[in-house]
């Protein structure tokens, strides 16, 4: 995405299918971010040095009037999607057996649009994707959108416009997107999405899609193995616009504090029992296994947006850090503090994206660790957490957040 460095105005608005048997993460190191950095193409640029080579005349048309590969125009059947949700929803679906995978590619696959094309194609991903109102859950298809979308992109330069429509998918499927898989012999999931059932909890009350989720709504498995479809490969590219960036990083202190509201007075999930294991030798998780895995998880999505930042303002992709940080203060909504009782309601994932913050950004807003644990230390001492409980999650967030910047290194 070129120029995503800079500062645009606008108004402020807004697990594996098996157990892990050790004590440890169950998510695998993963690479350093540099390594998840795209490959920018550089079509025209080779195309004309082997036009040279060749002695051939490159035209003027090849290379836009000296200004880079000619551009794309959206077809206007295209842009009337982001109007007819449903026939977007259509549109992107790549189908329980990924027929369409790739006619969704043809569809959203372009690097250089015309004009407006890359908030247009943005806009149409948002309309396909985003459930019909905060209260609603997704459709199976509109699920099957969202991953279609990610496969899409995947190792694609998202044009100028395009990002904020495809952060605000993201964040449509907060809980989703930190759907890992444990990998390797265990392979992934069969389908792009599953219904309901099929994320229901066991009975000790574990379900690999995550804790506390809505009882009627499907969820995307981004494990899916026969596309690369992983979110997290995505954030090189959104973190360049500030919008996107804003976007992401709302969306994912929201469900921080939508998550800490449903935690019991112990700080775990009340409704998971683990069985004590049968094997002499085994492991049995505690209590708080999977609460403290999924805290690490939004902690390393956070991080890893606040590392891309510093990353891009050394390497001269955000040329102006001031202009970018004062770009994404004012698409931030604000702040978000969990409540100060338990809650046992069960919303669907767009309303933890919609959900309204508590007050003004604070002066701090680009210091994610100080935000999280802010929010924490308040939960915890309005619903009287023993401290060893406060302190351990305290400890999940500090590990994770400095593993994250340390791995731009």
């Amino acid at each position: 995405m070129r120029n995503g460095g800079e500062a645009r105005e606008a108004d402020a608005d807004g697990h594996g299918e098996l157990r892990q048997e050790t004590g440890q993460s169950a998510d695998p190191a993963p690479p350093t971010l540099l390594g998840r950095l795209k490959k920018h193409r550089l079509l025209a640029s080779a195309v004309t040095l082997a036009l040279v080579a060749t002695g051939v005349a490159v035209p003027l048309a090849l290379a836009g009037q000296d200004e880079g590969p000619p551009c794309q125009e959206i077809p206007a059947t295209t842009r009337a999607l982001a109007e007819n949700p449903a026939a977007a929803t259509r549109a992107l679906d790549p189908g329980d057996d990924l027929n369409r995978l790739d006619a969704v590619r043809r569809l959203l696959a372009h690097e250089h649009p015309c004009s407006d094309g890359g908030q247009a194609l943005g806009a149409v991903v948002d309309a396909a994707t985003r459930a019909t109102g905060p209260d609603t859950p997704h459709t199976l298809a509109q699920a099957r959108a969202a991953f279609g979308v990610v496969a899409a992109l995947n190792d694609v330069e998202l044009p100028d416009g395009m990002a904020p429509g495809v952060a605000r998918m993201l964040a449509e499927y907060v809980v989703d997107q930190h759907l890992r898989v444990f990998g390797g012999e265990y392979g992934g999931a069969d389908r792009p999405a599953v219904p309901v059932e099929s994320a229901r909890p066991d009975g000790e009350g574990w379900t690999r899609y995550g804790r506390f989720l809505a009882p009627a709504e499907p969820h995307v498995d981004f494990s899916h193995g026969r596309a690369d479809a992983d979110p997290e490969d995505l954030l090189p590219e959104l973190a360049r616009d500030p919008q996107a960036f804003a976007i992401l990083y709302a969306a994912e202190r929201a469900w921080f504090a939508y998550y800490l509201e449903r935690l019991d007075g112990q700080g775990s999930d009340s409704g998971y029992h683990p069985k004590p294991s049968k094997s002499s030798d085994g492991y049995d998780a505690p209590q708080t296994y999977w609460v403290d895995h999924d805290i690490e998880n939004m902690t390393d999505r956070i991080a890893a947006l606040m590392a891309y930042r510093s990353l891009y303002a050394r390497d001269g992709t955000i040329p102006d850090l001031t202009a970018y940080d004062a770009a994404v203060r004012r698409y931030t909504p604000g702040v978000y503090l969990a409540q100060q009782r338990q809650l046992n309601s069960r919303p669907p994932m767009t309303s933890i994206a919609a959900r309204k913050p508590s007050g003004r950004a604070d002066r701090n807003l680009m210091d994610a660790r100080h935000q999280l644990n802010n929010v924490l230390d308040a939960w915890a001492a309005a619903r009287r957490i023993p401290v060893a409980r406060a302190s351990a999650l305290r400890q999940v967030i500090d590990n994770r957040y400095v593993r994250a910047l340390w791995m731009t290194r």
